[in-house]
């Protein structure tokens, strides 16, 4: 057992390094603290990123009381590619992203739950360009503003949950928050031969927590009612910044020529992960269905830029519903192995709570997949599909248009076994 905790945090640790990426192309990650990229692992992102429902064999870090429905000790791990078609009005672009989504364990003990891990919590990865004016002696010139961000804020967690009755379970996250976020601004200028730069560099960290119950009551026919409620409060993030101001041009293989540059002090500033809640409720049978349905709301409106400031942004709090579920033929069929896989499917809609040139910036999706078991375990690898919809191209604003692959693997094992001989 030592052994196999130790594997695993070599593996967790190793993995922070693989983290450090652009996990997004989406311009809508230039606001607040980016395009928030975690939300579930794929067996429960398949069904509109559901977070109702107590597994046994399935991780669900969105509620932590789930912890103690687990009957194995649970391996989980994700990755997922974006493809996206970026358009406005007059043109479109097309995007592509891979990343590492998550990696967490989870065990029981007892009534007990546990859980610990690691994942990408938002992203950051735009490359913007508008057109402005500007006078120069006395004449209106051309002025193009570029803008280019990357980086991410990612999450290590440790909950536990406890069964405080058969039938109801209560669990908490403990969250550390940490990543790095850099931002740079290039304006060229009609008539003036170099460009000017900003960069702006943060480094982010805070902790936080996050609660949730769950209660199941079992009704007739087998048929069991579920309920979820989970909680996080705001969660303050320090970001400890750093500016640089050069004056630069680019050589004729598009390298940056920097002919001047300073560095600014500037204040440490904080950042904040406005409150969130989630509650859903839904009704299936054991090993063969289940479809629910979910609302969650979060805080948005105290969200704020991280340095740039635009007249035509405003924040407003966030509403999601999402309606999903699952299906199972025969679940422990074994003549036919497509009715042992669960198919899953979902669907959400809200708003992000971006408020761009008076709009409220939609996302919409549909999502599927499967559970495929592993040879004759019930361990599974859980692959999804997901197409969905984030703006608009109406007051000169990008609509983003994409397709999202991801594929999880789910291993299960026994620990904590008593030995009954020696």
């Amino acid at each position: 057992m030592i052994k196999k905790i130790l594997t695993f945090s070599l593996i967790l640790w190793a993995t922070t390094q693989a983290f450090a990426q652009d996990g997004t192309a989406s311009p809508y990650s230039f606001y607040g603290i980016g395009e928030v990229k975690f939300k579930g692992t794929n067996e429960f992102r398949t069904m509109g990123n559901l977070s109702i429902l107590r597994d046994s064999i399935h991780l669900n870090i969105v509620n932590p009381a789930s912890y103690s429905a687990l009957k194995l000790t649970t391996f989980s791990v994700g990755a997922s590619s974006t493809f996206s078609k970026l358009k406005n009005a007059t043109n479109d672009e097309k995007a592509q992203r891979s990343a590492l989504d998550y990696l967490a364990v989870a065990f029981p003990v007892n009534n007990f739950g546990f859980s610990f891990g690691l994942m990408p919590y938002t992203n950051v990865g735009y490359k913007l360009q508008n057109n402005s004016t500007f006078t120069l002696n006395g004449e209106t010139k051309n002025q193009v503003n570029q803008y280019v961000g990357e980086g991410e804020i990612n999450r290590a967690y440790a909950g536990m949950a406890y069964n405080v009755h058969k039938n109801i379970s209560i669990g908490m996250n403990f969250i550390y928050s940490f990543g790095e976020i850099t931002s740079q601004t290039v304006i060229a200028k009609e008539g003036v031969q170099d460009f000017s730069r900003e960069k702006n560099i943060s480094q982010i960290n805070g902790y936080g927590f996050d609660f949730g119950v769950q209660i199941q009551t079992e009704l007739k026919n087998k048929i069991v009612w579920s309920n979820s409620l989970s909680f996080q409060p705001e969660i303050k993030l320090t970001s400890k910044n750093s500016r640089n101001i050069a004056v630069i041009n680019y050589g004729s293989g598009g390298a940056e020529l920097v002919y001047d540059s300073r560095d600014v002090v500037i204040a440490h500033t904080q950042m904040n992960v406005p409150t969130k809640m989630n509650i859903g409720t839904g009704f299936g049978k054991a090993t063969k269905w289940f479809v629910g349905l979910e609302y969650s709301y979060q805080e948005n409106s105290k969200l704020k830029n991280r340095f740039d400031v635009s007249a035509n942004t405003n924040y407003e709090n966030s509403s999601i519903f999402a309606l999903g579920g699952y299906y199972i033929p025969k679940y422990n069929s074994f003549t036919n192995y497509w009715n042992r896989v669960t198919y899953r499917g979902g669907f959400k809609y809200g708003n992000t709570g971006i408020v761009l040139n008076n709009q409220s910036i939609k996302d919409y999706g549909i999502d599927f997949g499967m559970g495929l078991p592993v040879g004759g375990s019930i361990s599974n690898i859980n692959i999804g599909f997901e197409l969905g919809k984030r703006g608009t191209t109406a007051a000169n604003l990008i609509q983003e248009n994409y397709f999202n692959v991801h594929i999880g693997l789910s291993f299960n094992d026994k620990w904590f076994n008593k030995r009954k001989y020696n």
